[in-house]
């Protein structure tokens, strides 16, 4: 037997484990948004005073086994309760939901913490894509038969670093530039 043929046999054999290892990590099930009991909220500081508003449309998709946590937000679904805000915040020196309709986080790390999980990945943002890690809670609990997962936690983002406030709005002295975001997603379990 050539030694081009033996490395040919055994490459294969190497890689075996690794296969076994990914296909045991994607077990179990995944779990998606029951939209109609989660909630997305963001606060922000104006004038001194604290300022909310939430997204009525989003999806997410949590994947435990793989580790794996995606969230996506239709931009366009922002409401803060205020007409004259609302529209403020959807043009163009804000969210500007025309041209960036839709926002989204991509975990690439899930790791366990003593209170829970930090997920860490990606998060594009009116086009600006950055790293970011958010610290969550999760449990499951069983419902009609079926697991519920409960995915609940808080994270503060930076909105300059996103972009969303330009022109006079880069100025953090009436606006703050920190924003809390808070989100409290039930999810159904599927198998895969």
């Amino acid at each position: 037997m050539t030694a081009s043929r033996l490395v040919r046999l055994i490459i294969p054999c190497l890689a075996l484990p690794g296969i076994a290892l990914a296909h045991a990590a994607a077990t179990g099930p995944v779990y998606t948004l029951i939209a109609a009991h989660s909630t997305l909220t963001y606060t922000f500081i104006q004038a001194g005073a604290a300022n909310q508003g939430k997204f009525k449309a989003f999806t997410a998709r949590f994947d435990p086994g793989a580790k794996t946590l995606t969230v996506v937000i239709d931009m366009r679904s922002f409401d803060t309760g205020d007409a004259q805000r609302n529209g403020l915040l959807g043009g163009r020196d804000f969210f500007d939901v025309a041209q960036f309709p839709q926002a989204r986080f991509t975990s690439t790390q899930l790791r366990r913490t003593a209170s829970g999980y930090v997920a860490t990945g990606t998060l594009t943002l009116r086009g600006v894509t950055r790293t970011i890690a958010v610290p969550f809670t999760w449990r499951v609990i069983g419902s009609g038969g079926r697991q519920i997962g409960l995915l609940e936690g808080t994270t503060v983002l930076k909105r300059l670093d996103f972009g969303v406030g330009q022109g006079q709005w880069r100025a953090t002295e009436w606006l703050s530039n920190a924003v809390t975001v808070r989100f409290a997603l039930r999810m159904a379990s599927a198998a895969r």
